[in-house]
């Protein structure tokens, strides 16, 4: 064939020539260079996007103007085409695209495609050699997606039978190929063969005369693949359909059916003789691990005709293939546990959908129903499915339910045929479904199933419980799909059902609500989280899909101002428009606009997302936004800039762009219409010419603000949610197409938008001065700042820098890459990174001018660079590993080399050639033996094979060795300093960030190079792979780093996963070589310390297992387990030492890490049983280490067997998966389990009276994985009641967590029918007053009641007589509560089974108990008892619950031992007082009353814990974020001074840590809020605002600015409110403006808290909720307040300046020229969060106010006029100092510094406020301050400063840039 740029070159000369008219040559030349830019194009969207663009012109050419072409011309054309097609192979969507082509060509002249195309494929068959992988893969694809191909193949199918019959020949005689992709493609060849060509196929298959040895010997070879002879499943699955297709072909029925059936004799064990037509084949099983069976059975029910299927066997008629022949194969497979059980259960799923299909042929044949009540085939089904409904197995529950739904429908029909109206099945299973727990999932997906069958009110009468069960499932991470589904099925089965009978809209959304509207409301005003999410995500959408009209109800009842309302009315009216389109504003009226208002400045995140989705959404993206929505964004956006929280960001990135679309669609309408219309109505163009001025005008508002918060000052958050704004302009609103996202590609008409907006002078996003912003983002100190930077730069500015912004970034990338801190290296790699994308010159990049660079190509040239530099890097390490430690630290380039190789968008074989590839993998290898051996502290020792890694303590000695050895010293002054020195840091940090970075770089370099290789020409041999895999070898086995060791697993995985998939079967040895060592390192003994687990060994194991493939049988994973095992439970030596690895510990904690492993999965489970009794068994060790490492495995595995633990708030104990679930797929630990239990139970049946102590090891863990079982699910076989005895037995163990765990583990292996008849036998033996008992065995029984009744009452509606009587018998036993009782620990258990019976008990009872238990409490104990505290808090819980007995304990506080007063605040503190309304006020009172005396007590947690409760009682709930003004009765005088005093003065002397001074300090608040002497108020006041200004700063403890908030929300506002001096309103609105600005996010909330409480007060509102704001909201009312009350008072000004940051111009910059990487780490700031620049725009226009106010005020004038001559001449130098800074035409590298310096842009923020501040005032003073400056100069100064500095990349705050230009409003 004629290679494709020949073919292409020859075209355009031909089409040059040509004399077809002028259009069609035209359309020739777009159309071939289409086809050249997708050749071109190594991306798989782009190749696609071209051909479509040449078939669209193809087609432009009619056949007629085809035929005016020269024949030789269109001979090109198809060549061209064809071998194009060949480049195509691995697309098959690009495949069908050229085909498609060739066809329209074919219609011209079809011979001359045919014969081009046959001329193609010959060259496959006619060949002497055995087809490759590649020639297989043409064959295969030419056969399956050509239509001319086909045609081809149909002429020569003999031919490449015989090809393929060799191929099969060569792959099942060669281990290596067996498994290969060479096999699987060849099976492949065959099935398209039997199915494309079956009328060929058919004669030399069933006709003897004609049948060809051909034929049979691939048959052959296919049985051979299907019964073992090769390991890889799916190829052995694809050969069983591939069998089938075959019979499939069969002319007559009868033929095929006997194929059929002998087919079937699959399942016997011995050898057997297949027929199939005229062939016959021998069948030796290999193995019987199920994959044969179910290959078969599989590929008959896939292919086979219904007559097949149906057909019965010759020797019994009555025998029907598909259900005595198929089913029980199917069912066998099912039941077996093998490691195809997902198939197993695809092929049930096949099974039963060709039953469905022959249902009607079966009647016939039978005349009987299939599905009969009680059949066996009905039983069967059942069984298998409910047995699997929890299997753990990944796919299997989904085929699961499939079939459960096919058997549904299946009985259906059934019934129907035979007239069955009863349908008892559907009530058998509704029962049985509804008695399964909540937490099982399987619950909502039958149910889904079957309502249809029953309808929702048969559902819901017998499913009292659904509500509460499908909210519970919505709080539960893994049941929200499914619950939600179910609701989503309730409600569209009931629409269906309500519509039959005619019900108007209104009638059916109120038929709705009466079901289902108390449900919503709950799920989205529960305090739950994930609740509230799900239903707002899921439920919503749903209702309204189904009934729109129930808005309304939904609504009807919501007040925006109550807790919960308001997040509640967002997102039932956000779905409402985004589900159903339907405007929002009519649905309330103007109260809708309003209540979007208080929404959108709500202090919750939620609730301002929901409204902001209501503001964004619409499912028409052409519905252009509202003026007034416009308006509305563009003040909603810059107040949500800076919010902490990941998602919200997400969200509202995600919902800005769904506006910005909605403007772009709306104004591409706009022009498109405007096109369209030449004549139209005038106001109607004037009115959309106005939509689209706003529009762009958004945009062009949108695209200009992120730019003003990218600077170096702002905070994280605000940057973050800028550039993701940013991307979100640059991704909707230009015309950029990116290949690598499907949707969302800018429209084909975007660019008339464009351009429209470009008239106007706006949409410039990629003007230098942006560019430059982006550009300083990419030194920011977080990583995500500086990707999405340069991914932004990188995607739609210029694809090239000017020379100057490249030279410096160049000159800068050498400095950062030289860097020891990793995170400055890491800047540099991107920027280069950067540079190479966007750099025209090759030379330009270079890192080292002198190095001479041959190659023409950028990328190389960078590469070479780096490559020299990296050596460079060795060699210094080499001499003086201290000075490379600082200089050149080796990591910053193994990071450049990472991202220029790995990242750039050229492949890597254009970039690396096969010598530079050698080179850098032996620097490499050099690198790491280097860094290894001076962990060594032997550099030569390293490169031994033998030698064993070196301990932590080790490696630094080595290092501080170094240290002295290169600083000339000795080892040390002697002194041992338990902090790392900063040489050493700078050397550990070289070391293992270095090794980390080679090992994440060699194995995606690997990746690259093998991915993108072409066969037979690859830049890596297999000796510089084995290479590649000591550099490995050497990092995981001799270095013990953990950060060096996870890192290299990255790269190694990669390594492994990419050899692995190799066609070359000696690649793929390599892994499994290194494997295979690895084992034989596991069984050596290693004299070295434990540590770190075995290091690095594990993972080295876990990363070649993990990228075996897993359609295999993983015969890599079974050695190895097999291996470990063996390991591990080899008896340890005589003479083992515990200090050293022991070769039985190390396998341990291998297969611990196998069992963790991410990447094997499920894989392990097959071994689970294994593990687990060598876990268990090996606790009994005499070795810690062993002991230890078999812990840690038996709950590794424990997580992996149970699956995925239910993630809900509630947070519970157990997983999905119930104990019959649990045996049912690892049936061999049942033996094990319950052998531990009984010989644990056997062991506690000795004399009572004799000393024993006898610990069983594997007990706790057994019971603990028992008791994490789901309880309440029936076990029908009752097989799991052996469980029962022993652990009854067990609650006799002397030991506490045995008896305790064991209650748990019965509750869960105890069937529901059996829970009354366990609470019975226990309540029968409780003892009686005289008898005597064991104290450990009744104890324990009181647990298993309590237990027991817990789980039993959750049920329990009205008691049973059973429940009656173990009433009566608890009721009985009350002795056990009292002192006859000796041990509290049984009297405190007794108590809790009558707590979970308190709703049963009589009320004599209850009284005479609570009766005993508050004399026992009032009555002083005379000696110290174990767990009587305990028993004392269990019996204040119980007495407090009723409000009668609690009244009494509390009024007897004062007089009660100090023990029981702690218990009680102990109590409060907890949280249960808040729980009793009535109780609340007594508990206040009486902790008021007693406070003083608390206050003076000696015992510190006393003191403490009283504190405590009582702010815990005064504050009723949350008191960081109150919906209701702090209310609690006044404390009587002179108590209240006094007790406030004492408070005060333990503040101030700082007594007790943070903790009680936070608490301290409320409790000073609630006092002072209710302190009411006047001139004793004023001082006290004045004590706590200090208390509170020492503590709001950034350097004081968290709890400590938690406490200010508090203190502020809770005296501040009553202080401020009344009337409270000016002097202290304005220390409260300072602290308050303080802690707005704090670095947590909840003492900001806070402190809006305080704000709005202000605000509501203040306001006067009616409603008594407060309205919480958010905090930037919060911040400029406090400012207006200030201003408001106190403008004209002292002080007032100093608020204001204090929050400007400095603007002493030359210091900053004197400090920036100054600054260096002296030290390895950073110092953070305080308070990371403040930003004060920010800070800057919000007093800037309050300082303007200031300055109006100048004539008012004789004081205001006085202070203005001080601070004006004071700042005056600094101001005025500053400016001219930034004046003289700037860098002129070209970039600078000082200029860069200092736009990527936070320092210097606070300080210009800082200077212009102060400045803009300057020139107001020198404009209002009436002439004063006129000496000081001339206004004019200053203002045209300020403007000239403004306009140098936005052109060198300084985007001023727009608010700083509006005061300047004189354009601020006040």
């Amino acid at each position: 064939m004629f290679s494709f740029n020949d073919l292409m070159t020859s075209l355009q000369d031909c089409v040059t020539e040509d004399r077809a008219p002028e259009n069609v040559s035209l359309t020739l030349r777009l159309f071939i260079e289409k086809l050249s830019d997708s050749s071109r194009s190594s991306v798989k969207r782009c190749k696609e996007r071209c051909l479509e663009e040449a078939f669209q012109l193809l087609k432009q050419i009619s056949e007629a103007q085809l035929h005016v072409l020269e024949e030789n011309h269109l001979l090109l054309l198809v060549r061209l085409l064809i071998s194009l097609q060949l480049q195509m192979v691995s697309i098959s969507t690009a495949f069908r695209k050229v085909d498609q082509m060739l066809q329209q060509l074919a219609k011209v002249n079809h011979l001359l495609v045919f014969k081009e195309t046959q001329h193609c494929l010959h060259s496959i068959v006619h060949t002497d050699q055995v087809l490759s992988f590649e020639e297989l893969q043409r064959a295969c694809v030419f056969l399956e997606d050509s239509t001319v191909g086909r045609e081809v193949w149909r002429e020569s199918f003999l031919s490449l039978l015989n090809k393929v019959s060799e191929v099969f020949q060569v792959v099942l005689e060669q281990e290596s190929l067996r498994d290969g992709p060479l096999c699987y493609i060849a099976v492949k060849v065959c099935l398209q063969i039997f199915q494309l060509l079956s009328s060929e196929v058919a004669p030399v298959v069933w006709d003897r005369e004609q049948r060809g040895q051909t034929v049979q010997k691939i048959l052959q070879a296919l049985m051979d693949i299907i019964l073992g002879e090769c390991c890889n499943r799916d190829t052995r699955l694809l050969a069983g359909t591939a069998v089938a297709m075959l019979i499939n072909t069969a002319p007559e029925s009868r033929a095929g059916e006997a194929a059929a059936w002998s087919l079937l004799q699959v399942s016997h064990s011995e050898p057997w003789l297949l027929t199939v037509g005229a062939l016959q084949v021998q069948c030796c099983p290999a193995g019987r691990d199920g994959v044969d069976r179910l290959a078969v059975s599989r590929g008959l029910l896939t292919c086979c005709r219904p007559h097949v299927l149906l057909s019965s066997h010759m020797d019994a008629t009555e025998m029907c293939l598909l259900l005595k022949g198929l089913f029980p194969l199917v069912y066998t497979l099912c039941e077996e546990k093998l490691d195809c059980h997902y198939f197993a259960f695809e092929a049930l799923t096949l099974w039963l959908k060709k039953v469905k299909e022959c249902l009607a042929d079966i009647w016939k044949m039978t005349g009987v129903r299939l599905l009969q009540d009680d059949s066996s085939l009905q039983q069967q089904l059942i069984h298998i499915i409910w047995t699997n409904s929890e299997c753990p197995v990944e796919g299997v529950s989904e085929f699961v339910r499939s079939a459960f739904s096919l058997l549904l429908e299946l009985y259906k029909m059934d019934c129907d045929q035979f007239h069955d109206t009863k349908r008892t099945l559907y009530f058998t299973l509704l029962e049985r479904i509804i008695n399964l727990p909540w937490e099982a999932k399987a619950k909502y997906h039958y149910l889904c199933a079957l309502l249809p069958y029953l309808g929702t009110d048969m559902v819901l009468d017998n499913y009292a419980e659904i509500h509460n069960h499908l909210l519970k499932s919505l709080s539960t991470n893994h049941l929200s799909p499914c619950g939600s589904e179910l609701y989503k099925c309730l409600i569209q089965q009931q629409k269906r059902e309500l519509c039959d009978a005619s019900h108007n809209e209104l009638d059916l959304a109120n038929q709705w609500a009466r079901r289902w509207r108390p449900l919503l409301h709950e799920a989205l005003m529960s305090d739950v989280a994930l609740l509230q999410n799900n239903s707002s995500t899921h439920l919503l959408p749903s209702t309204f899909q189904v009934f729109p009209s129930a808005v309304d109800p939904l609504l009807a009842s919501l007040d925006p101002f109550a807790p919960g309302h308001l997040h509640a009315w967002a997102c039932i009216v956000s779905s409402y428009r985004a589900t159903t389109g339907g405007s929002p504003w009519a649905l309330q009226g103007r109260s809708t606009l309003q209540t979007l208002q208080l929404a959108l400045g709500s202090a919750e995140d939620k609730v301002r997302l929901a409204a902001l989705n209501l503001l964004c959404c619409s499912p028409k993206t052409k519905d252009t936004p509202t003026t007034e929505e416009m308006s509305i964004m563009k003040e909603f956006i810059p107040q949500n800039l800076n919010c902490e929280s990941s998602p919200f960001r997400q969200h509202f990135q995600a919902a800005v762009t769904k506006f910005l679309v909605r403007i772009r669609d709306g104004c591409l309408a706009l022009i498109k219409g405007q096109k369209s219309k030449k004549k139209e109505d005038a106001t109607h163009s004037e009115r959309a010419q106005d939509i689209l001025e706003q529009g762009i005008g958004f945009v062009e508002w949108l695209g200009e603000l992120p730019y003003s918060y990218l600077t170096p000052g702002h905070n994280y958050q605000r940057k973050k949610t800028s550039l993701l704004l940013l991307s979100a302009v640059l991704k909707t609103c230009t015309d950029t197409w990116s290949p690598d996202i499907k949707k969302g590609q800018p429209p084909a008409s975007m660019g008339s938008l464009i351009n429209r907006a470009r008239q106007r002078g706006q949409w410039d996003f990629f003007c230098r001065t942006k560019q430059l912003v982006l550009i300083s983002c990419l030194e920011d100190s977080t990583n995500e700042i500086r990707e999405l930077s340069a991914g932004l730069l990188l995607r739609f500015f210029p694809h090239s820098f000017p020379d100057d912004i490249a030279a410096v970034l160049l000159t800068r990338t050498k400095q950062l890459l030289c860097s020891p801190r990793v995170q400055e290296a890491q800047m540099g790699a991107l920027i280069i990174k950067v540079l190479l994308q966007k750099s025209e010159q090759p030379e330009n990049c270079r890192l080292n001018s002198n190095i001479s660079l041959s190659s023409g190509r950028k990328a190389s040239c960078i590469v070479i660079s780096l490559v020299k530099e990296l050596e460079e890097h060795y060699l210094t390490a080499k001499a003086d590993m201290m000075l490379a430690a600082r200089n050149k630290p080796i990591h910053g380039v193994l990071s450049a080399l990472q991202r220029c190789l790995l990242e750039a968008p050229s492949s890597v074989n254009d970039t690396l050639d096969h010598s530079l590839t050698v080179e850098l993998l032996v620097l490499l290898e050099s690198l790491s033996l280097l860094l290894l051996g001076l962990l060594y502290g032997d550099r030569d020792a390293c490169a031994t094979e033998k030698d064993a890694p070196p301990s932590f303590c080790d490696m630094g000695n080595a290092i501080s060795s170094l240290i002295a050895q290169e600083s000339g010293g000795g080892q040390g002054d002697g002194e041992e300093c338990v902090l790392l020195s900063e040489e050493h840091s700078l050397v550990l940090t070289c070391c293992w960030v270095s090794l980390k970075e080679i090992g994440i770089f060699l194995g995606s370099l690997v990746e690259k190079i093998l991915t993108e290789s072409k066969p037979n020409k690859c830049l890596l041999t297999k000796d510089d792979l084995i290479r590649a895999s000591k550099v490995f070898e050497n990092i995981l086995l001799k270095c013990r780093h953990w950060g060096a060791v996870e890192g290299c697993c990255a790269g190694f995985t990669k390594f492994c996963a990419s050899l692995l998939s190799s066609n070359d079967p000696e690649l793929r040895d390599i892994p499994a070589h290194m494997l295979k060592q690895g084992l034989q390192v596991v069984q050596s003994p290693r004299p070295t310390s434990v540590t770190r687990r075995a290091a690095g060994l594990p993972m080295l194991i876990l990363c070649v297992l993990s990228t075996e493939e897993a359609s295999k049988a993983r015969p890599l994973l079974a050695h190895s387990m097999q291996t470990l095992l063996e390991t591990a439970k080899t008896p340890l030596p005589e003479d083992w030492d515990q200090t050293l690895d022991l070769p039985q510990v190390c396998a341990v904690h291998t297969l611990q890490a196998l069992v963790r492993g991410s990447g094997l999965g499920a894989a392990v489970l097959q071994f689970a049983p294994a593990v687990a009794i060598l876990s268990l068994t090996l606790l009994s060790s005499p070795c810690w280490a062993m002991r230890n490492a078999a812990l840690q495995l038996y709950s590794s595995l424990c997580s992996r067997m149970l699956g995925q633990r239910p993630s809900s708030e509630d947070g519970p104990t157990q997983h999905a998966m119930s104990p019959r679930a649990f045996f049912f797929h690892y049936p061999a630990l049942q033996p094990f389990l319950l052998g531990e239990l009984r010989g644990a139970a056997q062991d506690l049946q000795g004399p009572s009276n004799e000393a024993k102590l006898h610990l069983q090891p594997s007990l706790f863990p057994v019971l603990t994985l028992l008791a994490q079982l789901q309880p309440g699910v029936q076990d029908s076989t009752e097989t799991l009641s052996d469980f029962l005895p022993p652990l009854l037995q067990l609650s006799a163990s002397p030991i506490y967590s045995v008896r305790a765990m064991a209650s748990k583990a019965l509750v869960a292996m105890t069937p529901p029918s059996e829970y009354m008849n366990i609470l019975i036998k226990l309540t029968a033996q409780l003892p009686g007053p005289q008898d005597r008992c064991c104290h450990n065995r009744l104890h324990g029984q009181l647990l298993q009641i309590k237990a027991t009744l817990e789980r039993a009452l959750c049920s329990v509606s009205d008691p049973s007589s059973e429940l009656c009587e173990v009433l009566r018998r608890v009721e009985a036993s009350m002795w056990l509560v009292t002192e006859a009782q000796r041990c509290p620990l049984v009297r405190a258990a007794y108590l809790g089974v009558a707590d979970s019976l308190r709703r049963l008990c009589c009320e004599s009872y209850l009284s005479k108990l609570s009766d005993t238990l508050l004399h026992h409490l009032q009555t002083p104990q005379q000696q110290l008892q174990v767990g009587l505290s305990s028993f004392h808090q269990q019996a204040i819980h119980f007495l407090c619950s009723d409000l009668k007995w609690a009244c009494q304990i509390w009024d007897n506080f004062s007089a009660a031992s100090p023990d029981l007063r702690l218990s009680l605040a102990t109590w409060v503190v907890d949280g249960w007082g808040s729980k009793h309304a009535g109780l609340t006020e007594v508990i206040q009172r009486v902790l008021q009353s007693n406070l003083r005396e608390a206050l003076l007590s000696h015992s510190a947690a006393y003191c403490r814990t009283y504190i405590e409760a009582l702010v815990a009682v005064m504050a009723r709930g949350d008191s960081t974020l109150p919906h209701h003004l702090p209310q609690s009765a006044p404390l009587e005088e002179p108590v209240l001074p006094e007790c406030l005093d004492l408070l005060l003065r333990d503040l101030e002397g700082q007594r007790g840590g943070p903790e009680f001074l936070s608490q301290a300090l409320y409790a000073a608040s609630l006092l002072l809020s209710q302190c009411s002497h006047s001139s004793l108020k004023i001082s006290m006041c004045e004590r706590w605002c200090t208390f509170l200004e020492c503590h709001r700063s950034p350097d004081a403890p968290e709890v400590l600015r938690m406490a200010c908030a508090e203190a502020l929300c809770v005296a501040g506002v009553p202080l401020m409110s009344g009337s409270t001096l000016p002097a202290i309103m304005i220390r409260l609105i300072n602290t308050g403006l303080h802690l707005l600005q704090d670095q947590n996010q909840q003492v900001r909330m806070t402190a809006a808290c305080f704000t709005s409480m202000l605000h509501h007060v203040r306001e006067g509102k009616s409603q008594r909720s407060v309205y919480l704001m958010q905090v930037n909201k919060a911040l400029p009312l406090l400012l207006d307040l200030l201003l408001e009350e106190c403008w004209d008072t002292p002080g007032t000004l100093e608020v204001l300046l204090c929050h400007l940051p400095q603007a002493d111009l030359r210091s900053v910059l004197r400090e920036v020229s100054e600054t260096g990487s002296s030290s390895l780490y950073e110092q953070d700031e305080a308070n990371v969060f403040a930003e004060p620049s920010v800070m800057s725009t919000h007093v800037l226009p309050y300082l303007l106010h200031m300055a109006e106010k100048y004539s008012e005020s004789s004081a205001v004038a006085q202070s203005l006029s001080a601070w004006a001559a004071e700042n005056a001449t600094p101001v005025l130098d500053s400016l001219a100092v930034c004046k003289n800074l700037q860098p002129g035409d070209a970039l600078t590298p000082a200029w860069l510094a200092l736009l990527m310096d936070p320092r210097f842009d606070c300080a210009l923020c800082g200077l212009f406020t102060r400045a803009a501040f300057l020139l107001r005032l020198l404009k209002t003073s009436c002439d004063d301050l006129q000496h000081l400056c001339d206004p004019s100069a200053l203002h045209m100064s300020l403007q000239e400063v403004c306009c140098l500095l936005s052109v060198n990349g300084v985007h001023l705050p727009s608010a700083v840039a509006a005061a300047v230009a004189g354009e601020l409003p006040l």
